[in-house]
């Protein structure tokens, strides 16, 4: 076929695929108390924590340097990328991504833009958890790991549960990639921004499309693995700077863990 083809059916069928009701109906964070439920007992039949309804956590997709604004995109790891954010469930079915903030954008900058984050926040009289890493701030609904916590401690106990039930996300990444490998951090999309969010967010789609179906899961190599792991910018330095309101919320957040914490060492 030829190139002019190739890539005329290839944005057609991305702009399919980035369809509002195509978006709506295959990657669709939970809206209500059972959708919510089902997912937190998968969570809990999985990894024996409660409360959880998903993970997230983002991943540098490498583009080509673009035309305008190439400072926004140029990541710690000196490529340009798109830092794009993803939250799963326990079965590695995508419920959110946003693929819309350049690589120089910190992981907690585009939470906090995040609508899920205010949906998050407006949710009463329920227990519900997100679990992220150290890159982003606890909360009541953020569970995170806690620093500097003993081995074979009730904290210790807690971050190797909590790191457990996370590693869904690498799993997720690593799934998503492996099916659609342009997204692998060694491997470049030849688009503008803009259209490189949206071919990031068609493969979304159709990795749910995959997980719906039960389609066997590809295997990334050690070499694509490793390759992975030293192209993605760390946690902690990619960590945004705090802000002086959020003390308060720090505090309520960190109350919300430690009775987590208290209720796993009940149900050992």
């Amino acid at each position: 076929m030829a190139q002019q083809t190739v890539s005329r059916c290839l944005q057609e069928v991305t702009n399919a695929l980035n369809a509002s009701d195509i978006l709506k109906k295959y990657i669709k964070f939970p809206q209500n108390r059972n959708e919510r439920n089902f997912i937190k007992r998968r969570f809990y039949e999985k990894y024996d924590i409660p409360g959880v309804i998903g993970c997230i956590d983002c991943t540098h997709i490498a583009i080509v340097r673009p035309s305008e604004h190439e400072e926004q995109y140029f990541n710690r790891k000196h490529f340009h990328s798109i830092n794009t954010q993803v939250i799963c469930d326990s079965d590695c079915y995508i419920t959110n991504v946003d693929a819309s903030y350049g690589g120089a954008t910190h992981d907690a900058y585009i939470w906090r833009e995040c609508d899920i984050r205010t949906h998050m926040e407006s949710i009463q009289n329920e227990t519900v958890y997100l679990l992220g890493d150290s890159g982003y701030a606890q909360r009541e609904y953020m569970m995170t790991p806690i620093d500097n916590a003993v081995e074979h401690s009730p904290e210790g106990r807690y971050n190797s549960v909590q790191k457990n039930a996370r590693s869904t996300i690498e799993r997720t990444f690593g799934i998503l990639k492996g099916r659609w490998r342009c997204l692998l951090a060694a491997r470049e999309l030849h688009y503008c921004p803009e259209t490189a969010g949206k071919i990031i967010i068609a493969c979304c789609v159709l990795h749910n499309l995959c997980i719906k179906d039960g389609i066997d899961v590809p295997e990334l190599t050690e070499v694509e693995l490793q390759t992975e792991m030293t192209r993605q910018p760390a946690d902690r330095i990619d960590r945004a700077p705090p802000i002086a309101s959020s003390t308060q919320a720090l505090q309520a957040g960190q109350r919300a863990r430690a009775v987590l914490v208290q209720m796993l060492e009940r149900n050992r």
